[in-house]
């Protein structure tokens, strides 16, 4: 388990509304006081909850934060509030310092958008959904890497509940095979990149 009340960032990116991504947002945003970068209805969602600090912003929009530049891609899911309202659109990030520059999916789908971000980054990592079912599954997420040209992947959305959970070793191998070195973390570790 995570101690929530210990979780202190800097800045938050949130991608979408869904329960599982705002649950804990408003705890941590108002114990932090850290700065939240969201859609724009998710943002206001957090603002009328009493975060401050929110960010609002819109699919390929970019901000710099003067330690980084967070840019705001496409990503295909759905998003809504846990009360069923709308969310805005599920989004992903390409976070740029000057150290190094990683692709954070979100929840999403394969799409052939994902082909324009080297357009624009290297990457040097990205944080792609392995589980299948609600998001891209292992296959999926071996094309994305391809068309976001990053060998180094860090899977996420997978084994939190039955429908997601994923075979560790046949995923390995399935990224191995397509030249892609994946890292699966466990809850609390922390993971060198």
């Amino acid at each position: 388990m995570v101690d929530v009340s210990t979780i202190k960032p800097d800045v938050m990116l949130i991608t979408h509304g869904h329960g599982d991504h705002v649950a804990d947002a408003v705890a941590i945003a108002k114990q932090s006081n850290c700065s939240v970068i969201a859609v724009y209805e998710v943002a206001e969602w957090l603002t009328n909850q009493g975060v401050e600090n929110c960010i609002p912003m819109n699919t390929g929009g970019s901000i710099n934060l003067g330690f980084c530049t967070v840019k705001m891609v496409r990503a295909e899911h759905s998003s809504s509030f846990p009360d069923g309202s709308y969310a805005g659109n599920a989004v992903g990030f390409v976070v740029s310092s000057q150290d190094t520059t990683f692709y954070y999916a979100g929840d999403t789908a394969l799409t052939l958008d994902m082909q324009l971000i080297p357009l624009s980054h290297t990457l040097d990592f990205a944080f792609l959904p392995i589980g299948d079912n609600f998001t891209m599954g292992i296959e999926d997420a071996c094309k994305a890497a391809k068309l976001i040209e990053c060998k180094e992947v860090v899977g996420m959305h997978f084994d939190t509940f039955p429908p997601i959970e994923i075979n560790h070793k046949e995923a390995i191998e399935t990224f191995k095979k397509n030249d892609v070195h994946l890292t699966l973390p466990v809850i609390n570790q922390t993971i060198a990149l």
